[in-house]
């Protein structure tokens, strides 16, 4: 595909995604996040991908894991990475339990107890809010980097 080709892609896509489509929000959070025919942005590719999470696009789910786990629009976070690599990997995005597993041996026990019980929490809550500082005082805590600890 050549960048025009690209470019015209992202225009249709934008105009989807602006009316909540999400296979469309998240083809254009890849497209921001690779920044083929828009410019490369990581933060609004973590935006697009979030609003697919919400509507459980578990490709969307697994990319958010990925985009925490390096640190990519978002603080490094291991815990927020198993949770949304362990959503996707329940609706079976490709390769997320392969990624979640790899992350999980690098964490500790009560990390990895933390990220099912915000995933679990999440999924009640209609994977709405699963991101936001709300959603985890939602969830009566908050994620803890291993930095932190």
């Amino acid at each position: 595909m050549d960048r025009g080709d690209y470019v015209k892609a992202a225009t249709v896509f934008q105009t989807l995604a602006t009316e909540g489509n999400a296979q469309a929000q998240y083809n254009l959070g890849l497209m921001t996040e690779k920044g083929r025919g828009v410019p490369r942005d990581y933060v609004g590719a973590v935006s697009l991908y979030q609003l697919a999470a919400a509507q459980g696009k578990a490709e969307a789910q697994r990319n958010l894991g990925i985009m925490y786990r390096d640190g990519l629009g978002v603080p490094k976070d291991p815990v927020r990475a198993y949770m949304w690599l362990n959503l996707g990997a329940a609706e079976s995005a490709a390769n997320a339990a392969d990624y979640r597993d790899a992350i999980a041996k690098t964490m500790k026990p009560e990390q990895i107890a933390l990220a099912q019980k915000l995933g679990n929490e999440c999924k009640q809550r209609g994977l709405k809010g699963c991101d936001s500082p709300q959603g985890a005082r939602a969830a009566g805590s908050a994620t803890a980097t291993p930095e932190a600890q």
